[in-house]
């Protein structure tokens, strides 16, 4: 084919491609930062009502010498889990009766208790302020975390849906740095907001330009790096991801106050704003899209940089359209969404792939976004996702290589599920066992990432790929919003969340096998490259 022909003439691997890898993956990093952050910010500290005898300091005075703070909790809240002080009710009067030795629960009933009417008191050992201190997300109000989250999580389904056609219609590079732009400054909008409905409305709009920022990295990578480093380069890319774990994991150790955390996280975007304008646009997509004298620019750009300047130099519009006619003439069928649903190859393309990538996003951010519920170290175990995370997924590109994509999008989807499966069979005392579980399975979800995240690219032409992969993410955020709510029909069975977690992976992973094989294929243009594969 003509472009790779062209790729290789000023180089597909060369110091160019290197110097994209570091420019791109470090807002990857950034942006998983943003993705994870809720773990932290909207963590839900240990939490009490507020009582007049303990919380009062001129009353509290009169009782110092006589009662300790045990003996007024006593008295003044009613236990709840694990006998220790209820998180959401107190005593309309203290019970007296209570600091009785031989006193039990049974001495007080439910007509003496009453809501926190005059707020609660926070444990702030762990965190000093999160958007649940702030706000008083719990009690009554609990709900609105999971809803903080879910809208998050909905700005990056909407963000997928609308960045993936602007980008095939403008271009990857312009879309990619005007979403730096949007991160840098709702990211830091986020942190002085006073109520929360504008807290939802800016991390909505994070979201919308972090989707923004995933697809177009990925598309980036691939289209300006030859097909012999494709998977290496896409290995690299999805190691941005596990590094950020690892980065929110260590930021979030050292910085506990929520709005310093969000700007910390946030600001760096501004710097990605600044030198995205040296990075060149896709010169695939140029030539694609009939812009063969910018694409040619672009060209001869990477060729100087990679120490090609003669051969880049060698490169001249008639000889670039030369090369580019053949494609241009086979491109007959509109190149739309309507393409992708009417062509039957790329329909069955794009259903498995959409069911891969839901899978996938349900699957993580089902039990990802929930790491307080595993009862650990929650910086430890972010950390840890990421630190698995890294040998997964270099060994992903060990298999990708050697076994091809079809099969390793396959394994790297039913076992997770296996693993997910096997959890629902340890007992609930055995913690660590099912920690360790947790986080292998959530590490086998990301080798399926990079493993979705290549056959994707691969599977659909230039002139349509930013658009599938658009739906693919919708896919895949679609699933990262039903993931969490799966969790609410542990009320009619506790092992029921875990065995949705697991089937749906191993579904996808099936699916996946009618895919077909792209190993070592050059990349397709146009839809008829597509249908002669």
């Amino acid at each position: 084919m003509a472009f790779p022909e062209l790729l290789d003439q000023v180089g597909g691997q060369g110091r160019f491609q290197m110097l994209q890898t570091v420019a791109l993956l470090i807002p990857i990093m950034c942006a998983t930062t943003q993705n994870m952050l809720e773990n932290f910010s909207a963590a839900v500290p240990s939490h009490r009502c507020w009582v007049p005898l303990l919380d009062n300091s001129t009353i509290q005075a009169s009782f110092s010498g006589t009662l300790n703070t045990e003996a007024i909790l006593a008295i003044s809240i009613p236990q709840g889990a694990n006998r220790q002080p209820h998180p959401c009710l107190r005593f309309r009067q203290p019970q007296w009766q209570l600091l009785d030795p031989n006193a039990t629960a049974t001495n007080w009933s439910e007509a003496t208790t009453e809501p926190c009417m005059d707020g609660w008191v926070y444990d702030y050992r762990t965190f000093t302020s999160t958007i649940v201190t702030k706000w008083d997300l719990v009690c009554d109000s609990q709900a609105l975390k999971p809803v903080a989250q879910s809208i998050y999580l909905a700005g990056i389904l909407v963000g997928a849906a609308v960045c993936g056609r602007a980008s095939d219609r403008f271009g990857r590079r312009m879309v990619l740095t005007w979403s730096y732009l949007l991160i840098a400054v709702s990211g830091t909008v986020v942190t002085f907001v006073p109520i929360f409905p504008l807290y939802c409305l800016f991390r909505f709009l994070v979201a919308f330009a972090v989707a923004a920022v995933m697809m177009n990295t990925s598309s980036l990578l691939m289209e300006w790096t030859s097909a012999q480093a494709r998977v290496l380069m896409m290995t690299l890319n999805s190691l941005g991801f596990s590094f950020g774990h690892i980065l929110i994991a260590a930021v979030a150790y050292g910085v506990r106050d929520w709005a310093l955390l969000q700007l910390i996280v946030s600001t760096p975007f501004f710097v990605c704003f600044v030198y995205s304008w040296w990075l060149p646009e896709s010169a695939r997509w140029l030539l694609s899209t009939g812009m063969l004298e910018q694409g040619l620019q672009e060209l001869q750009k990477v060729a100087t940089i990679n120490r090609k300047k003669a051969a880049g130099e060698a490169l001249t519009g008639e000889a670039v359209l030369s090369a580019m006619q053949e494609e241009q003439s086979r491109t007959q069928a509109p190149a739309g969404l309507a393409a992708l649903l009417r062509i039957p190859g790329l329909r069955l393309r794009l259903w498995v792939s959409m069911m891969c990538w839901f899978a996938f996003g349900f699957t993580f951010y089902g039990l990802a976004l929930d790491l307080q519920a595993l009862g650990s170290n929650i910086f430890l175990l972010q950390m840890l996702i990421g630190v698995v995370d890294i040998p997964t997924k270099v060994g992903t590109k060990v298999l990708l290589s050697h076994l091809g994509r079809r099969p390793s999008q396959a394994g790297s989807l039913v076992l997770p599920g296996l693993c997910i499966l096997a959890n629902m069979l340890v007992p609930h005392e055995m913690g660590a066992l099912r920690s360790t579980l947790a986080v292998l399975g959530l590490g086998a979800v990301g080798a399926a990432f990079t493993c979705v995240s290549i056959s994707s690219g691969e599977l659909f032409p230039t002139v349509l790929r930013m658009t599938a992969v658009g739906l693919c993410q919708v896919a895949a955020r679609g699933g990262a919003i039903l993931g969490p709510l799966v969790r609410l029909l542990s009320i009619y069975s506790p092992s029921l969340p875990l065995t949705i977690y697991g089937a749906v992976p191993i579904l996808s992973g099936v699916a996946a096998l009618l895919l077909p094989e792209t190993r070592n294929l050059p990349l397709p243009d146009t839809i008829q490259d597509v249908q002669n594969q």
